[in-house]
């Protein structure tokens, strides 16, 4: 891929080689798990609707429109070329029919009006901008390039607009009267706006800042992030640190280069203690709720890793190495277990705790199965 290239020279220039395994490179994925992975990417086709849409029962249309051709991207496949092409650039057509133009919403990719989006709209937004940031490097046609660089654009400038006082985002716009914050929405749209400005599109700097800032603050004496700062709070109360959006601030720091910030060492910590990545017995490693979520961004911080970046992280003298957490540790334990309970038609059905049905849970998994092939730029060493 022609953009892998392009964004390879980005991202070097974050200086990673500090951290990250002695192989930059991808790795095959192994057999077993391909065969788990054409399954699931197969299955994936066969429920695109016509207009280029997944949904969750006619729920969430606009965020697992843009997951499940997040999943295929990450085949190899682009907008211009590979075994799901059709289906990226459809999806890709749809999500950019949905940018409203015009009023407090101009630039918010998705569809408040509808009853099953309505009250968290910023979630699809966030991962449409992801998904079209990713498509937006193989568009070759110059006048879809121009309309998705406004499109880009403008979502980048509704992010600002939306962020909370605090610096985070919220379930819905600041600009509608919620100036709240919550953890998670945060993070998509940091992931969002960092795929952004890694296809060209200008980010503001005081929009990043003002985020990571607040994943900072977030941020437990025991390494945990908070649910939610709220209006007027200073820090994280005590304890209260969840898994899930601890695994969420580590990929958001590292997707942007700061993995020697000290925050990153406390929420790897954190996730070591609380999120298992074996899954004995047959079951997926960790129950304890938000597991799609939790695996979404914590996959690709340990598949960062590699197999030594967790030792030059902490430092760890020559004989006492091999003992932490390492891309290939996870593999075998999580990654394997999830194969395991694939459905026979290719789909997975929803983890443990919250998720929203098959296709969220089919499009994840997808995903970080095929982290080997290093193919999106938020997700690649």
């Amino acid at each position: 891929m022609r953009s892998i290239q392009r964004f390879s020279l980005v991202i070097a220039g974050f200086g990673l080689a500090a951290l990250v395994a002695s192989h930059s490179y991808a790795e095959p994925i192994p057999e077993k798990m391909q065969q788990h992975v054409n399954k699931g990417l197969e299955w994936l086709k066969k429920t695109q609707g016509k207009d280029g849409t997944w949904s969750a029962n006619g729920q969430n249309p606009v965020s697992m429109t843009a997951l499940a051709g997040l999943a295929m991207l990450c085949e190899g496949s682009t907008v211009t070329q590979g075994k799901y092409r059709d289906n990226i650039r459809l999806a890709a057509d749809w999500l950019m029919s949905r940018s409203n133009k015009g009023g407090n919403r101009n630039g918010l990719i998705g569809m408040p009006e509808n009853p099953g989006e309505s009250g968290r709209y910023m979630y699809g937004h966030g991962f449409a901008m992801l998904f079209l940031a990713s498509v937006y490097g193989e568009e070759e046609d110059k006048e879809r390039r121009e309309k998705l660089k406004d499109i880009l654009t403008r979502s980048v400038i509704y992010c600002g607009s939306a962020q909370s006082t605090q610096g985070g985002w919220f379930y819905t716009s600041k600009t509608e009267g919620h100036d709240s914050d919550e953890g998670s929405v945060t993070v998509t749209q940091m992931q969002g706006i960092r795929a952004c400005r890694d296809a060209g599109i200008p980010v503001p700097k005081e929009i990043s800042k003002k985020g990571y800032e607040y994943l900072r603050k977030s941020t437990t004496q025991d390494g945990g992030v908070v649910y939610s700062l709220g209006r007027g709070g200073l820090g994280a109360p005590a304890g209260g640190g969840r898994p899930a959006l601890t695994a969420a601030a580590i990929a958001c720091f590292f997707a942007a280069g700061e993995y020697k910030d000290p925050n990153v060492k406390k929420w790897f910590k954190f996730c070591e203690r609380q999120i298992p990545i074996g899954g004995g017995g047959g079951g997926v490693g960790f129950r304890g709720g938000h597991d799609e979520y939790t695996h979404f961004y914590y996959a690709p911080s340990l598949y960062f890793l590699g197999e030594d970046g967790w030792d030059k992280m902490f430092e760890i003298p020559e004989s006492e190495r091999g003992k932490g957490l390492t891309w290939k540790k996870y593999r075998d334990g999580f990654l394997e277990s999830i194969c395991k309970n694939q459905s026979a038609d290719g789909s997975w059905a929803q983890g443990g705790g919250w998720s929203v049905g098959p296709v969220y849970s089919t499009a994840v998994y997808c995903t970080i199965l095929q982290l080997d092939n290093n193919c999106l730029p938020v997700f690649q060493r």
